[in-house]
């Protein structure tokens, strides 16, 4: 039987890069996550070659201290908590402290930060893990990342990665979620030199969705509105008339990141069972705002996943605050005769 060894920390750093990054969207969601803690309110993202060969994300966020950079590329180097107890009061998109070091693994990576109070910025190259250069530049607050050449170090996972267009699909697929996920931030997607996306981060929702889902869906919206003591849920349904049928379209976000819940997609689809025909899926954008005590986001590298202590009353309030929109009482209008005897009309 073979002796039982400790890994070396080259192929550690390797194993956790395989649990955090997937693919090049998987590098754009990270970066951007950071950006959105860092308080950016523009963010742009470039890609060539779906993102294989070079991803750019740059944002006017509050920037990284000199002192600061390295450390940001050890594994479980965070500024997000300090202690276990802050794990569960979670309010940042980030905290585990993997992303740069995983990234940084598997790519070379080239960052240009200044914080607003430097006269300079400074530009930092790593590859593979090894640092290359450190030196002082002129450049505007904020954060840029360039990553290049995607699994350089790991062919057995590069060669996984799909097409370059499947790879910049997935990317807008994602830009387009983060994008609804907070309205007050703009967010420019480029891919080979194309434009594909571009919000102007007004803060108003259904811009967003206006600009992604254009027309149509946009004129066939239902306003929802609902809250308890601990939950508040507030967005738009689409109308049964604009079903689909896939479950793409079901969007919801729980104070402002981007899930999978089994909990709210039952409620949503169980609140719409009796308006749309079998196999259809609706239109949904939800934001929810829930208290942190109330959840555990510390469940997967990904943070795709969360564990409520709340299940059943999250359940009913979709359910039942979804039904009262379908039930048509914003749609139905109420008359009621003024002082001057002239109608007035409430949606």
């Amino acid at each position: 039987m073979s002796k039982i060894q400790v890994l070396d920390q080259n192929t550690i750093n390797k194993i956790a890069a395989g649990e955090v990054i997937e693919r090049p969207a998987s590098v754009v969601k990270e970066l951007i996550e950071n950006a959105i803690d860092a308080g950016a309110t523009a963010i742009a993202v470039e890609l060539k070659d779906g993102g294989i060969s070079l991803v750019r994300v740059t944002d006017n966020g509050s920037g990284i201290e000199k002192e600061d950079i390295r450390n940001a590329f050890l594994r479980h180097s965070t500024s997000k908590i300090k202690s276990v107890e802050d794990l569960f009061t979670i309010t940042s998109l980030g905290f585990r402290g993997e992303a740069l070091s995983s990234i940084a693994a598997i790519s070379q990576v080239e960052l240009i930060t200044k914080v607003k109070s430097g006269l300079t910025g400074i530009r930092y190259s790593i590859e593979g893990g090894s640092d290359k250069s450190f030196e002082e530049i002129g450049s505007p607050d904020g954060t840029t990342f360039l990553v290049r050449n995607l699994f350089f170090n790991t062919p057995a996972r590069r060669k996984f990665l799909k097409s370059s267009s499947t790879e910049a699909a997935h990317v807008g697929d994602l830009l387009e979620k983060l994008a609804l996920s907070h309205p007050n931030i703009s967010f420019k997607f480029i891919n080979n030199n194309q434009i594909k996306l571009h919000t102007s981060g007004n803060n108003q929702l259904k811009d967003v969705i206006y600009g992604i889902y254009g027309r149509e869906i946009t004129s066939n919206l239902i306003p929802i509105l609902a809250n308890n003591e601990s939950i508040k849920v507030q967005g738009f349904i689409g109308k049964p008339i604009i079903a689909r049928g896939n479950r793409s379209y079901e969007n919801y976000y729980i104070n402002g990141r981007y899930v999978k819940s089994a909990v709210i997609g039952q409620a949503i689809e169980d609140a719409y069972k009796t308006y749309m025909p079998q196999h259809k899926y609706p239109f949904t954008v939800l934001h929810f705002t829930i208290n942190s005590d109330l959840l555990d986001i510390n469940v997967h590298p990904t943070k795709m996943e969360l564990r409520f202590k709340n299940k059943e009353e999250l359940y009913l309030l979709v359910s039942n605050s979804i039904k009262d929109a379908l039930s048509g009482k914003e749609l139905i209008p109420t008359v009621t005769l003024g002082s001057n005897n002239e109608q007035n009309y409430y949606w």
